[in-house]
């Protein structure tokens, strides 16, 4: 399938994890793909920054114009992830995450509108089940998760009148370098990666391919009536009620 011919997307955090799939994917489907991140990206197109700087998205954004002509796909992926609960953040620790995780979002939606408004594109956006749910010392995570939530619904109402969708993807336990880093944090690492598939229905966690087919399809034509929503992909993990032992 070739969904996205002539088409240009961005793809922020797109150089590793969720975010390299992404883009893999959009590109293999014909996009022009354009990443943004911190460190160099040596299989796209990329724009290095840092987009906890206010700065970045509006900049970022006017490269991709003069260099493509067009916008047609927002991908919003880039987060950060902090163990701490609230005692356990400082207020800087908070203002990064929320620059990073929220406000980046918001910027570079601002900044894209214009664009998308033209090409009538589509914004997608990777929340979380922790914006639906909660894990321990994760505080500003969940908080900043279900911010980008409702900023999803928002942007849909907003902008569907321009032509313009907008829906996020809320991945659960995916098999990234981030939660390899996590797991080897764990006391007995080799318990939790043996069990830590046994919380899923699924019996498994799942993969960055996973996440990139449902973000290509919710970015394509074929989910042309679909804007506003936030789709839940955790191999049955929320849906499970849990039992003693």
């Amino acid at each position: 399938m070739m969904r996205f011919s002539d088409k240009v997307a961005l793809v922020t955090g797109g150089r590793t994890g969720i975010g390299k799939a992404i883009a893999d994917r959009l590109r293999e489907e014909g996009a022009r793909v354009y990443t943004v991140q911190r460190n160099h990206d040596p299989d796209h197109d990329c724009i290095t920054a840092d987009l906890a700087d206010p700065a970045t998205p509006a900049r970022v954004v006017a490269a991709i114009a003069e260099q493509a002509g067009r916008l047609d796909v927002l991908v919003n992926n880039a987060g950060i992830m902090r163990q701490a609960g609230i005692e356990g953040t400082s207020i800087d620790d908070w203002s990064h995450d929320l620059a990073v995780n929220l406000t980046a979002p918001f910027l570079m939606v601002r900044s894209a509108l214009a664009h998308l408004r033209a090409t009538r594109g589509c914004i997608v956006n990777i929340g979380s089940i922790e914006g639906l749910g909660a894990n321990p010392g994760h505080a500003a995570y969940c908080a900043t998760k279900a911010g980008l939530h409702g900023l999803t619904r928002a942007i849909a109402i907003d902008h569907g009148k321009d032509g313009i969708r907008c829906n996020a993807v809320a991945p659960g336990w995916i098999d990234t370098q981030l939660n390899e880093e996590f797991i080897e944090s764990m006391e007995d690492a080799a318990a939790f990666r043996r069990d830590i598939g046994k919380i899923h229905p699924a019996g498994r966690t799942g993969s960055p391919a996973e996440i990139a087919a449902l973000v290509a399809f919710l970015a394509s034509e074929e989910a042309a009536f679909i804007t506003g929503e936030i789709y839940r992909i955790d191999g049955g993990r929320m849906a499970k009620l849990s039992l003693p032992g």
